[in-house]
């Protein structure tokens, strides 16, 4: 059972403060989301936890552990990263880029086991009759699929999810995250999810972070986060916040000030 925290993290571009002293904990076999506004430093978080980015002040732990102290090739075992997009990608079959993921266990050469986990990954995502196409070929939404698959077949205790449905339209964001979210069940992993989508938040995280200004404004379950007082703060927005199944559905009305 993975246990992450991240403890009074500060990172900065420069002389742009992006993370003021941010903290969290993430238990096992839960999802936590990560919302805030737009320069609110969501996914400078993740990157910071995937260690992409190394933070000027304070810790990240993976089970007590300093993630500076493992060796890229085990934390790569143990976290999986799904960015929020991907520019130019080098010429490779979905398959191909799907295997890719099982290097952290087999470095550059694969037997049937791994054959066999990444072709199960492609129909666990529906897009098993990608595999032979090459990635350069799909669209923006077929391309996240395939490397949310990366992660998935790379079988981290941790999954860290830089707005994984940024491409995909409504009914894709749904499939893709009814998929995230019974692999975390079903494998006992964790995910951390920054996600725009006030109302897929809602319906698909355990706990939520609201971010604002680099730091930390609320934290705690769906309900007692997306408040209408907590998101016209947050994102200047006036809402309306109702409960459906349980699940708060937030309703947009007008930017603050503006009749």
């Amino acid at each position: 059972m993975v246990n992450l925290k991240v403890k009074d993290v500060e990172f900065s571009y420069e002389s742009v403060r992006v993370l003021k002293t941010v903290s969290l904990e993430l238990a096992a076999s839960e999802v936590l989301g990560v919302v805030g506004p737009n320069g609110a430093g969501k996914s400078t978080l993740i990157r910071c936890i995937d260690r992409i980015l190394k933070p000027q002040h304070g810790t990240i732990l993976l089970d007590g552990q300093d993630i500076n102290a493992l060796h890229l090739t085990e934390l790569a075992k143990r976290m999986g990263y799904i960015p929020q997009t991907t520019s130019q990608v080098f010429p490779a079959t979905v398959f191909d880029t799907v295997l890719m993921g099982r290097r952290p266990h087999i470095g550059w050469r694969s037997n049937e086991v791994d054959t066999e986990k990444v072709l199960e990954t492609l129909k666990l995502l529906n897009i098993e009759d990608l595999a032979m196409r090459d990635i350069n070929e799909l669209s923006g939404g077929q391309q996240q699929k395939v490397f949310i698959a990366r992660a998935v077949t790379q079988e981290p205790e941790i999954l860290l999810l830089d707005e994984p449905t940024s491409n995909l339209d409504i009914r894709h964001q749904l499939e893709v995250l009814d998929t995230l979210r019974n692999i975390v069940t079903e494998r006992g992993i964790s995910a951390i999810m920054a996600i725009h989508d006030l109302n897929l938040a809602a319906r698909y995280t355990d706990s939520i972070l609201m971010m604002n200004g680099g730091s930390v404004f609320a934290v705690g379950d769906p309900s007692s986060v997306l408040t209408t007082e907590n998101i016209t703060h947050a994102y200047g927005v006036e809402v309306e916040v109702n409960i459906h199944r349980g699940k708060p559905y937030i309703l947009p009305i007008r930017p603050v000030g503006r009749r």
